[in-house]
């Protein structure tokens, strides 16, 4: 795509493109995180959101998998930050860490040489596909991982649908739309997407990860926890957005040098869900965090620190759960097959 001066691909080919091009893509050759990067995570946020994530797999494991061996699978592993704090966590409880197989899920060569660098003397497995998994239960779990992952738009004008692509001419890239025959694609997703729709935002990487990992869970057991940008609406919304020194920038500028997501549907999980044989429930990031003990865990942490490090320890916690920063917009998202398990979740 970087070579070609002229093209016109749908929209979620330019974000694959744009975000994983193995020369030039956003993830390939960039390090996101951090104040020096575009954008920050929970994880590195504060070690306390990998400990909250800890406990709620431990929790889950003695009430279904106790004494059992388990997989634990985090997609897209970032920097290996969280991953690093739930094995440092776990290493406390030997009758669960001896019991558990650690892996990661990463599409960028160069964010999975940063991981085995944070996670190096570790038992970290890397996988391409889910197909090298032993043959145990498995926990799946991803912050910030669906919402990285491509789109496709549609628009309904005057009764006939019509697809994103981006155009690129020269330099330039713009926006323009070709016909689209929505009942093919619902054909062959077997999903009924454009019902009381006028504007789709549709990834079929999202529903082919789904159902492949629910085919493992209903197989072998276990469950998917997501933690993601979220909305409740059943009106689907345009929220294709693009971060540049943490800030919000065009789409179609900075292309390769700027992260590419889009905020996740929850009523369009749900259909995924159904038809992969799984239920789904949610809840926001604050209210899961309260409910596994984030503040009573914090004023632990701080008992004996200055005035200071306490102040920044809160300062942390607090940008985890407050409503009008990461508390609400953030949901987690909880995938099952028989496994009801509502800790975190009320």
């Amino acid at each position: 795509m970087f070579n070609k001066k002229y093209y016109k691909i749908p929209l979620d080919k330019f974000i694959n493109s744009a975000l994983y091009d193995p020369k030039k893509g956003y993830y390939m050759r960039t390090i996101p995180f951090g104040k020096q990067g575009d954008f920050v995570t929970s994880p590195n946020i504060s070690n306390i959101f990998s400990e909250m994530i800890f406990i709620w797999i431990i929790s889950y494991w003695k009430k279904f998998y106790k004494n059992k061996k388990i997989n634990v699978i985090e997609l897209g592993g970032g920097n290996g930050e969280m991953l690093h704090q739930i094995i440092k966590s776990a290493k406390n409880f030997n009758f669960f860490f001896d019991n558990c197989n650690f892996f990661i899920y990463e599409k960028s060569q160069k964010l999975k040489l940063i991981q085995k660098t944070k996670l190096k003397n570790n038992k970290v497995k890397w996988l391409k596909d889910f197909k090298k998994l032993d043959n145990y239960p498995s926990i799946f779990i991803g912050n910030e991982f669906l919402d990285a992952l491509p789109i496709k738009q549609f628009e309904n004008i005057k009764n006939n649908w019509y697809e994103k692509y981006v155009l690129k001419n020269g330099k330039k890239f713009s926006f323009t739309k070709e016909k689209s025959n929505i009942r093919k694609i619902e054909k062959k997703l077997k999903l009924n997407v454009s019902k009381n729709q006028n504007f789709l935002e549709i990834s079929l990487e999202i529903i082919k990860i789904i159902k492949q990992l629910s085919k493992i869970i209903c197989k072998k057991g276990g469950c998917i926890l997501f933690i993601d940008y979220a909305y409740l609406n059943n009106k689907m919304l345009d929220t294709l957005q693009a971060v540049r020194n943490h800030k919000t920038v065009n789409v179609l500028k900075n292309v390769g040098r700027s992260d590419i997501s889009h905020v996740i549907n929850i009523p369009f999980l749900k259909k995924i869900a159904k038809k992969s044989g799984l239920d789904l429930k949610y809840v926001s990031q604050r209210e899961f965090l309260l409910n596994l003990g984030i503040l009573q865990r914090a004023e632990i942490l701080s008992s004996k620190k200055s005035f200071l490090e306490k102040a920044n320890i809160y300062y942390r916690v607090n940008r985890l759960i407050d409503k009008k920063q990461m508390g609400e917009l953030f949901k987690v998202i909880y995938f099952h097959n028989k496994n009801n398990f509502n800790i975190g979740f009320k």
